[in-house]
């Protein structure tokens, strides 16, 4: 009795369940009152569904605004990108017909008052730009549903209100920033979904498999590229940015499921370059919104999550391009599936998630229409002189094109930023130093490159490259700190004095040097260890069956001076190959961007001469990297993509479920991403085995998580100890104040005790194999506050700076924190046996942006096990 009334409950339920579809088809009724083009095809037309009653693959998102552009005159439709599984990403420009006859024209208009603010003026027939994003994270799904239903409103209806929205403005809407991983994540779910709607959000269909459709092809958040542009689809959709310039923005996302829409203002802190009228306006914008979820008895939240501080998102790099950015944030994420019960018993359905996403989206347009003559002087100002804050006049990065400048000032140029060379020598009175912030006099060279401030693109370049901004609270979403110069570890410098030289404009982006000095060398052939790309040329050496040494030492030969770790390709060792070595070092050097140098002898003026026995021989590693349950998919990712795109070096993911019953002989290199929980992933056994395997001369690559698994007082696997620190005895009747911190505050307080993505200051020992080819300063990213406590019997490759007081370049981190990481090490090399153990406590390559330590990694990988 007791199994058949279960039973009956269950089968209530899931009945009733299933019908909550339908009612809430009922319910969220798009528009009631509204007529439509019925030669226009609705989304139901097209899919042959409801939507809301199942999910959408990204071929029928794009085929319906196809479809629409084939039936209307109010819209066209467009590819901008082709993603890495080679799906198109494509926008919308929907407005009206007499709008469309004048687009081009609309365009330069608009981009005049983006480019020369001061010089032009605002017609009272000039439409506002409006550019609403949807889906950047795939398993948010329900905003690509929303955008098709926001398209078809737009296109199709007949009300003299929609005609006017279309009149006075110029809708672009992107349907689907992230096709890859949305559609990993709807073919996971129709793959999982059962014919009985479930809603209880322990069943499979609501719990999805690693890595999760929330990234793009290689595992990252495209919500944090806006900026940095490391992927097709952030650099094709900025590319088409740029060209419109809207004046408003708003990127559709989904959290989790218990949660109340989330519409406009958000919380602290704030980029308080911006001017002081955003927050007015997202006030407005997300007023508007809430009257139409008023009508509909759509509970929503406001100001108490959500920051918009860094300035890689969808919802903020807008803003610091003068327009009014902003983020909206249904309830659902990827457990909310078709339908999903919340925590107080209500049944949130994927068609009430796009119903509100709609809602919203119409809104934005009406309240751009409402006021757009206001938002256009708002645009105008905020990308005028009378907006800028502060007083930096420019900063100045030295042409050095063995380092990241390049690409530093490739990436400024595709956002609009105006890039200048000297033309001659010149030197400033009052340059500030990165690396701590004093002033002094510096001479820069003819070539060097300066960003002036006084441009329309001010605020971006600000808040880009300030060494730091204001930070007003400790509690943020995501990073602290993102200043370029320390992201790219340039020696750099900024003043607050009008640079005075000759200057000419750069209208095309820098390509590195490559080439051969004397290509048909007798003897050898030798590429630096310190050039950006020289790691992607030995892979290639490797592909093409070269024999490769790398120096111990430095040497020079002559005025040429080479860094330790720079590839020897000795003629003698290579006869296999003399047919074609001089032609194949020229291939090397254009397929890698890189400059050769070729000897007729091998006797150095200094150093160690090409032949010497600290010339190490080097060859390509078989690697392994493990991934899923346990290992962070974004950094395990990011070590992907380094390997993978700018090193062109294969490596092997491998399951960690898999990887305990491997045979690890058939590596030399393994690869922990940033882990957690790793003693309930890898077995006893396994981690004896591994133990082994290093002794017999494997070497062991971890980093953050994993790097902290992997010390003595973690898995107990190297020698290495994290530092603690020993606090002084109290008083038995001393308490910490902590403890009696107000409920209210705890979860502020809590952002004290924490390192939220700042840049310490450290120091690096470049004579070790680790650090071959970098300078011998770092600025090393910091979430954690764990760090390796310096021993003679570890290397300490990589350490902070060892005054407290000086250990914080840019970001936040409290006292304490501060004090901890002074002196410790955050790159450290531990020897066993025949082998090796790098432990990388902070971040390495962090989204691809904050590339300073890269090298390093690199390193490990490919020259590390040969010394």
């Amino acid at each position: 009795m007791k199994k058949l009334s279960l039973l009956l409950v269950i089968g209530l339920f899931t009945v009733s369940a299933s019908a909550q579809i339908q009612e809430a088809i009922e319910r969220f009724q798009f528009e009631e009152n509204i007529n439509y083009d019925r030669s226009i095809p609705s989304p139901k037309d097209y899919l042959g569904y409801e939507l809301g009653e199942e999910y959408t693959f990204h071929y029928q998102v794009m085929g319906y605004f196809k479809a629409l552009a084939d039936a209307s005159d109010k819209i066209t439709f467009h590819e901008y990108a082709r993603t890495y599984e080679n799906r198109s990403v494509n926008y919308a420009i929907i407005t009206s017909s007499s709008n469309h006859q004048n687009l081009e024209s609309i365009r330069k208009a608009n981009l005049a008052l983006a480019n020369n603010p001061e010089n032009t003026s605002i017609a009272d027939d000039q439409p506002i730009v409006v550019w609403m994003s949807y889906n950047v994270h795939g398993n948010e799904p329900s905003s690509s549903e929303a955008a098709m239903q926001t398209a078809y409103r737009l296109v199709a209806a007949n009300d003299s209100e929609t005609q006017d929205l279309l009149e006075n403005s110029v809708v672009i809407i992107d349907p689907m920033i992230n096709p890859d991983g949305r559609d990993r994540y709807v073919n996971w779910y129709k793959s999982s979904q059962s014919n009985i709607l479930n809603v209880n959000v322990e069943d499979v269909e609501h719990d999805e498999i690693w890595p999760g459709g929330r990234t793009n092809h290689y595992w990252f958040d495209l919500n944090r590229d806006w900026t940095w542009l490391v992927h097709p689809e952030s650099r094709g959709r900025i590319n088409v940015y740029q060209q419109w310039m809207p004046q408003v923005h708003i990127d559709f996302h989904e959290q989790g499921y218990n949660n109340n829409y989330f519409t406009m203002p958000g919380t602290t802190p704030r980029n308080l370059e911006l001017p002081g009228a955003y927050e007015m306006w997202a006030d407005v914008f997300g007023r508007g919104a809430i009257a139409e979820f008023d009508k509909a008895k759509v509970n929503f939240q406001t100001r108490e999550s959500f920051d918009f501080f860094y300035p890689g998102y969808g919802s903020s790099y807008p803003s610091v391009m003068g327009g009014i950015g902003m983020l909206a944030e249904q309830g659902g994420h990827s457990r909310g599936g078709r339908a999903v019960e919340t925590n107080d018993g209500y049944v949130l359905t994927l068609r009430q998630r796009l119903f509100d996403h709609y809602k919203n989206g119409v809104s934005i347009v009406k309240t751009s229409v409402n006021n757009k003559g206001k938002l256009l002087n708002y645009f105008k100002e905020a990308r005028s002189q009378s907006t800028q804050k502060g007083n930096t006049k420019a900063y100045i990065l030295p042409n050095n094109s063995n380092d990241y400048t390049y690409d530093v000032i490739n990436l400024m140029m595709k956002h609009g930023v105006k890039v200048e060379q000297a033309q001659e020598s010149f030197t400033v009175r009052n340059a500030y130093d990165y690396w701590d912030g004093k002033s002094s006099s510096r001479s820069f060279n003819e070539g060097d490159f300066i960003i002036k401030t006084d441009q329309p693109a001010h605020l971006f370049i600000n808040t880009l490259m300030r060494r730091q901004l204001e930070i007003r609270d400790s509690v943020m979403y995501d990073m602290a700190t993102w200043s370029v110069p320390l992201a790219y570890n340039l020696d750099a410098a900024w003043t607050t004095s009008d640079v005075k030289v000759g200057t000419q404009s750069l209208a095309a982006p820098l390509s590195y040097p490559s080439g051969i000095l004397n290509q048909n060398a007798q003897y050898a052939y030798v590429i630096d260890w310190n050039q950006r790309n020289a790691p992607k040329a030995l892979t290639k050496l490797w592909r093409m069956g070269y024999k490769v040494r790398s120096a111990e030492k430095e040497f020079s030969k002559g005025a040429d001076k080479f860094s330790r770790g720079s590839l020897v390709i000795l003629v003698g060792r290579n006869l296999h190959k003399e047919n074609t070595i001089h032609t194949d070092m020229q291939e090397v050097a254009s397929y890698a961007d890189v400059q050769i140098a070729g000897f007729n002898g091998g006797r150095m003026d200094t150093g160690s001469d090409l032949g010497a026995p600290s010339m190490r021989p080097v060859e390509q590693p078989r690697v392994a990297m493990l991934m899923d349950d346990g290992f962070s998919s974004y950094t395990g990712g990011q070590l992907w993509f380094l390997f993978d795109q700018w090193t062109e070096l294969g490596i092997d993911r491998v399951r960690s479920d898999s990887f305990n019953g491997i045979d690890l002989n058939k590596y030399d290199v393994i690869i922990f991403p940033g882990g957690y929980g790793l003693d309930n992933v890898l077995s006893k056994g396994t981690q004896e085995r591994l133990k082994a395997w290093v002794q017999n001369g494997g070497t062991l690559v971890a980093t953050e998580g994993g790097a902290t698994w992997l010390t003595k007082d973690r898995s107990g696997m190297t020698s290495a100890e994290l530092y603690t620190v020993k606090e002084d005895k109290k008083d038995e009747d001393e308490i910490d104040p902590a403890a009696y911190t107000m409920y209210k505050d705890q979860s502020d307080s809590s952002g004290l005790k924490r390192i939220p993505g700042s840049a310490f200051k450290g120091m690096v020992d470049n004579s070790h194999p680790l650090a071959f080819g970098m300078p011998n300063k770092l600025y090393s990213l910091k979430f954690s506050s764990n760090a390796i406590k310096p021993s003679p019997s570890i290397s300490s490759v990589g350490y902070y700076v060892k005054d407290a007081e000086e250990v914080l370049a840019s970001g936040y981190a409290s006292k304490e924190n501060k004090e901890k990481a002074a002196g410790m090490a955050f790159a450290a090399v531990d020897q066993a046996g025949r082998g090796q153990v790098v432990m990388f406590l902070d971040a390495t390559q962090y989204r691809m942006f904050w590339v300073g330590p890269a090298r390093m990694v690199q390193n490990a990988v490919m020259l590390l096990p040969a010394f």
